[in-house]
Order: structure tokens, then sequence, then C-alpha cells
């Protein structure tokens, strides 16, 4: 079921429960202009970043397929593949074709991308260790 089409009844909102989304989104907020500067500090894209840590975090493999990144980013495929195209110009990834589906192109981190996204993933690891009390104390009401 569509949920904008036919919400489902809910209970009205107190105050507390806007001031709590409110942090919410405030906390979230901040942390994205974190992601932001800190990806900009090593000399890429905030998107960029995201698409590195995605490869990375894929379970059980060290590679992703565009339509992977796609639902990942929740982005559309063409999109997808010109970032990955910058990226590749970076010397972050390379594309390599599947050993077993000639069809499907595998997306692997180079040394470059692998360096550069530890740095920020320990970065990022930090900051939401800092954030997670605050995040965690804006959504108990709910």
């Amino acid at each position: 079921m569509d949920r904008r089409v036919n919400p489902p009844l809910l209970p009205p909102l107190r105050q507390a429960d806007y001031e709590a989304l409110s942090d919410f989104r405030h906390q979230l907020r901040k942390f994205e202009r974190f992601s932001e500067n800190a990806a900009q500090a090593e000399g890429i894209t905030p998107l960029q970043y995201v698409t590195l840590l995605h490869i990375k975090g894929m379970r059980e493999r060290t590679w992703a397929s565009i339509g992977e990144l796609a639902e990942r980013l929740q982005a559309h495929s063409h999109g997808v593949v010109a970032l990955v195209s910058r990226c590749e110009l970076a010397g972050l990834v390379e594309r390599r074709q599947n050993a077993d589906d000639r069809r499907l192109v595998e997306v692997h981190l180079l040394e470059k991308g692998e360096a550069v996204l530890a740095r920020l993933a320990a970065l990022h690891r930090e900051e939401l260790k800092m954030l997670g009390g605050v995040i965690h104390r804006s959504i108990q009401p709910y």
C-alpha cells in the first residue's frame, strides 16, 4: 500500500514529537555537513565518498555492480555510470568484467580509493560516536 495515497490513521503529534523530529533532523544535517567538509578536504566529493563506502561495504566480496551502487545511492544507473567514470578519472576505482558473466561490470577500489576511504571512514566513525547519544536522546519520545 502506498502510504502517500492512503496514509494510516496516526495519533496527532505532540509538541515534544515536533521537537524530537526537529532535533533529529538538525543532528542529521550536522553530520551531513561534517561529511561534506571531510570529503572535500580529501579532494573528493561527498558522493564519491559514499560510493567508495558502498563498494567497500558490500557483503562477502570486494566489488559492487553499477546496479547495486544505484540502489545504495538511490540514483539512476546512468548517473552512477557517470559517477563511477569520475571516480575512475580520479584514480579511486576501476571497472572489471565479471569472470563468470561478461555482461556484468564490477567496480573495484584502487589503492588510492582504499586509502582515502580508510581516512574518511575513521573520521565518520568518530563523529557518529559523538553524535550517537544526541541522536538517541532526540528520538527517545518514540
